[in-house]
């Protein structure tokens, strides 16, 4: 999708988003909580993926002490990063996610 388009379609998906979750009564609100929580996790794993390059280059001892216990606790730093970042709200991907996981809860249960 070009990008302009997709600039255009993000309110529409965000508002849909935001309908489904507001009109669902019929999805109880302990699935709903279970969509966000897995739609949040989604969103982590995915910007984890995206921090990880980020702490490739680094050969300094720094606070780790320059063995090789940093690539695993790089990966526990960058890993914590994704995890600070979907919570506080992230690149809006989990909206989508969830958007998805919840029509598809509708669509199965009619």
């Amino acid at each position: 999708m070009p990008a302009p388009l997709a600039l255009l379609a993000a309110p529409v998906v965000a508002s849909a988003a935001g309908e489904l979750v507001a009109q669902a009564p019929r999805i109880a609100k302990d699935i709903q909580q279970k969509a966000r929580e897995a739609a949040q996790d989604f969103e982590a794993v995915f910007l984890n993926s995206m921090f990880e390059p980020m702490f490739t280059g680094l050969d300094s001892e720094g606070p780790f002490g320059g063995n090789g216990s940093n690539g695993i606790w790089r990966s526990f730093l960058s890993e914590e990063y994704a995890k600070s970042f979907a919570k506080a709200g992230g690149i809006g991907l989990a909206d989508h996610v969830q958007t998805a996981l919840l029509a598809a809860q509708e669509a199965r249960n009619r």
